[in-house]
């Protein structure tokens, strides 16, 4: 479902992502741990064509997002570090609105409040500001706009960071729903517990290397954090 083939980029003289090649089949959920600087948000943005590449080609769904962008993105749903919705809009008005944008066509607001509740926000705050929103509650309306919008993948760039343990986990659940619906996953994340316990594939970025790839049976083998330590601190 997404794709990665000889996919690099380059800013100047400083390679931001040496040539990367991956696959993430639907259900899978891929967490990519590394250090700032890794290349692992500039991997997303490749994914998305927020970015050109200077090697390589992103796939999703086997379309080229560089030559087919529109077609692509029909097939994504992104969720960045912080959620961007209008403050002065409710959460039911934000979840229109983005879906609107998505599919083209206003839902029933039936259907809005059945995807609210599906993503577990409580229909008490559908109509408050989301101004008064916490980051998790964000979350589940952008995260209810992809499955009005029933996106196939979703890329998540530091899903839980500044999330308490009660929300991360609130998180991690419905990340594992859309997998069950055979959604393929690709997210960044420092956390290593939390990619320990989501996901089925665990990638290590260095300085635009991916020096591990990691399935669930080789994580239930290891002490992945000794292991991410050991390549942190090792020479390039």
């Amino acid at each position: 479902m997404l794709e990665a083939i000889g996919l690099s980029k380059r800013y100047g003289d400083q390679t931001a992502l040496h040539p990367l090649n991956l696959r993430i089949e639907p259900g899978e959920i891929y967490c990519l741990l590394g250090a700032n600087g890794a290349g692992k948000t500039t991997t997303i943005n490749l994914f998305l064509n927020f970015i050109e590449p200077d090697g390589g080609r992103a796939l999703i769904d086997g379309l080229d997002v560089a030559h087919e962008p529109l077609a692509s993105k029909r097939l994504v749903a992104y969720i960045p570090e912080q959620v961007s919705l209008y403050g002065t809009l409710t959460g039911l008005e934000n979840l229109r609105y983005f879906a609107a944008l998505a599919l083209g066509k206003t839902l029933p607001q039936v259907r809005l409040l059945e995807l609210l509740t599906e993503v577990g926000l409580d229909l008490a705050a559908a109509d408050k500001r989301v101004a008064a929103y916490s980051k998790g509650m964000r979350q589940k309306v952008w995260i209810a706009v992809a499955l009005a919008k029933n996106a196939r993948a979703l890329l998540l760039d530091e899903p839980t960071s500044g999330l308490d343990p009660s929300a991360a986990a609130e998180f991690s659940h419905l990340l594992q729903r859309a997998s069950d619906r055979g959604v393929a996953i690709l997210c960044t994340t420092h956390d290593l517990f939390h990619a320990r316990h989501i996901a089925t594939r665990v990638g290590i970025m260095k300085r635009g290397h991916l020096v591990e790839n990691l399935t669930t049976r080789q994580l239930g083998d290891l002490d992945l954090q000794a292991l991410y330590l050991a390549h942190m601190r090792a020479e390039a």
